[in-house]
């Protein structure tokens, strides 16, 4: 899509989460402002409902055919069972594949889908993310924790460590909106996804990644160490960008003054070049 952007459109963050619900299940908030714009599907991270978007999906909605998946919760509680839901998702979409953009969790279930599905995956962007997690006594920890804890308590948990999740100049009433939308976050769900973590781990296998990829790394978080491992990630996937978000923390796409799009299109607009270099032989 060439040419001036058409304005911003979709809902306000002040209306609250009121997304429309497609037939697998899928968000789709914002229709596409060209019909021919790539698929972009957005996967949360372990909260797991894809309502943490709404500040991205208005801007992406400008140059891509923007999707979200808010993961289910599963009979089968896998990675691969998340893959394929994922892939079934991108197939309903497009008939040749979709820019998967992950965030945290959501960039382990991406990357994963890269992996075991390449041919639906036409590009990545990994945000905050990470091929593996240290701190292994935390995922072991932290379910048997939850279970005993009174759900309705998260709220006020969050609140409490609010400092390892936002960036510093998170404006109030984006915090606010975090508290309206994390309230719908399903205990079950939850908890299956800190016990896929417990298992996840791509870190030989990185290599074998072929599509585009886009690392985003947030260097004010204090949950994850973004930084770190997007560089790990970059210097093992071929032909990948990286990008810091100073100024950054975990949980950075609700932030007022970041936009998703920035980083994105000119990367996907290199990444879809043809090879300029000449034909040898």
């Amino acid at each position: 899509m060439t040419g001036e952007r058409p304005p911003e459109t979709g809902p306000s963050p002040a209306t609250g989460p009121s997304p429309a619900t497609g037939p697998a299940g899928h968000l789709r908030d914002v229709p596409a402002a060209d019909p021919a714009d790539p698929p972009i599907v957005m996967v949360p991270g372990i909260d797991g409902t894809a309502l943490l978007f709404y500040r991205q999906t208005p801007l992406l909605a400008r140059r891509f055919d923007v999707v979200a998946f808010p993961l289910p919760t599963l009979a089968d509680p896998t990675m691969a069972s998340l893959v394929a839901d994922l892939a079934d998702l991108i197939d309903e979409v497009s008939d040749d594949g979709a820019i998967l953009c992950g965030e945290s969790f959501g960039g382990a279930l991406a990357i994963s889908t890269a992996l075991a599905r390449p041919r639906s995956v036409r590009g990545l962007v990994i945000v905050n993310s990470f091929p593996y997690l240290d701190q292994r006594w935390r995922l072991h920890a932290a379910p048997r924790l939850l279970r005993r804890m009174p759900w309705g308590a998260m709220r006020l948990v969050r609140r409490f460590t609010g400092s390892r999740l936002h960036s510093a100049h998170t404006l109030p009433e984006d915090l606010r909106e975090f508290d309206e939308r994390a309230a719908m976050i399903d205990r079950d769900g939850y908890i299956e996804r800190l016990e896929i973590l417990r298992r996840f781990d791509v870190r030989d296998r990185l290599a074998d990644i072929a599509a585009p990829c886009l690392f985003l790394a947030g260097d004010a978080d204090r949950l994850v160490a973004s930084v770190r491992w997007a560089r790990y990630m970059h210097e093992r996937v071929a032909g990948s960008e990286m990008a810091i978000l100073e100024g950054y923390g975990h949980v950075c796409l609700i932030n007022h003054d970041l936009d998703l799009a920035d980083h994105i299109v000119p990367w996907w607009e290199r990444a879809r070049r043809p090879d300029p270099s000449p034909p040898t032989g």
